[in-house]
């Protein structure tokens, strides 16, 4: 069975970085390969798992929209555009990567879309885990897949703002008509003295489930700066243990 797991949050909270080293966290426990979903605008989830992306869904898309006039002879539009798609997955050993890009352009999007909601619900039943990294909206999530996320991680750093902005996404959730299965709040970038009394009771006033707290760690800032991914990070660094107990209580490696 698929496990849908996704990040959402304010830019800059580190939700990208928090995405990433769960999909090592899941490799590291077998379960391979993870099906990582960039669905932000500013996509980088590809730099931290090291894997170079040429091509995005959104492309795809647009291109079909310019070429639909001159299909192949015998080819339905469907299987045209479902064969693009194909191009746009990147293939490694533990983790396969999809970009969504850009968004829509004028014109009516609905065939190209539903295919689209189609080919990733098909996509996703090959995959153990699907982690897919999004921005302060969800729409990537109400309209690429009807699959159910297990859960959503809301991923704020140790400031009021995120906190408030991630409160905000929870609303969002309900004005999207979204079911997910579970939906908490992970602070990270935490001091090493401990969560500020002030940040506990915002966070405890949003009355999101507080799932992990993350700490603010001078070695996953410094293999960022140096072009170096998640898997190179240390088994014992401090970050990807405080991950791999989120891992865990999410019963993700189970």
């Amino acid at each position: 069975m698929t496990r849908v797991i996704a990040t959402a949050g304010k830019g800059g909270t580190g939700k990208t970085t928090t995405a990433a080293v769960i999909t090592r966290v899941l490799i590291d426990a077998g379960k391979r390969p993870v099906l990582a979903v960039d669905a932000d605008a500013n996509a980088n989830l590809g730099e931290l798992l090291g894997i170079d992306v040429d091509k995005t869904l959104g492309a795809v898309r647009e291109d079909f929209m310019v070429e639909r006039a001159g299909l192949p002879p015998g080819m339905t539009k469907e299987a045209f555009l479902e064969m693009k798609l194909m191009s746009a997955v990147v293939e490694t050993d533990d983790v396969d990567m999809l970009v969504m890009g850009r968004p829509e352009g004028q014109g009516c999007y609905c065939a190209a879309n539903n295919v689209l909601r189609a080919y990733m619900e098909k996509l996703q039943e090959n995959y153990p885990v699907v982690m897919m990294d999004n921005e302060a909206g969800l729409e990537h999530i109400s309209r690429m897949t009807t699959r159910k996320p297990d859960a959503l991680l809301l991923v704020a750093d140790h400031a009021r703002r995120g906190i408030e902005a991630a409160h905000r996404i929870r609303g969002l959730i309900d004005e999207l008509g979204l079911q997910v299965n579970r939906v908490g709040l992970v602070i990270n970038r935490v001091p090493a003295s401990g969560l500020d009394p002030r940040v506990e009771e915002l966070a405890r006033s949003t009355g999101l489930e507080l799932l992990a707290v993350l700490p603010e760690d001078e070695e996953v800032a410094r293999y960022d700066l140096d072009h170096r991914s998640v898997f190179e990070l240390p088994a014992g660094n401090a970050f990807v243990t405080a991950v791999r107990g989120l891992v865990e209580d999410l019963q993700l490696t189970d």
